[in-house]
């Protein structure tokens, strides 16, 4: 049987500009794979109870690269998973615009699932990558500083 970990390849990006579903898809279709998994972060309206007109991100680019790329190795060294694509933007994103893709290919559904599970919530606390609310009223609020341990 092939161990697929042997193989695994991983796509790492920051930018500015949205980012596109159909691009991280095609990454993602390995023909050996029978199951991809995809977890898109998007602006949400709502915040508590404040209504949030924006959200702008500002990352440590270089670093932000390098600990998304260990995160996707460490996923590869539990998981069997063929691809990971970890996708984050920076600047401004509006309302119901995507801010970070996370997406993994493997032959079964399940290390796909799990493996994507771990990266987002990883890449939340450990990617330097800051997001400041802009809300409605005018206030902002940054978030994000958690990542320094």
């Amino acid at each position: 049987m092939l161990d697929s970990r042997q193989s695994m390849e991983i796509k790492v990006d920051i930018q500015a500009a949205p980012l596109s579903l159909d691009e991280l898809w095609a990454f993602l279709a390995a023909a050996e794979g029978g199951g991809i998994a995809i977890f898109g972060g998007t602006t949400r309206r709502i915040t508590g109870e404040r209504v949030t007109e924006q959200l702008s991100y500002e990352a440590h680019e270089s670093m932000a690269r390098r600990e998304m790329e260990k995160l996707a190795v460490k996923a590869g060294e539990q998981w069997d998973v063929l691809r990971i694509g970890l996708i984050h933007r920076t600047g401004i994103v509006p309302v119901s615009e995507a801010s970070v893709l996370i997406g993994v290919a493997s032959a079964h559904r399940g290390p796909a699932f799990e493996a994507a599970r771990f990266l987002i919530d990883e890449l939340k606390v450990s990617v330097p990558v800051w997001k400041k609310e802009h809300f409605a009223d005018g206030t902002t609020e940054w978030q994000g500083d958690d990542w320094v341990r």
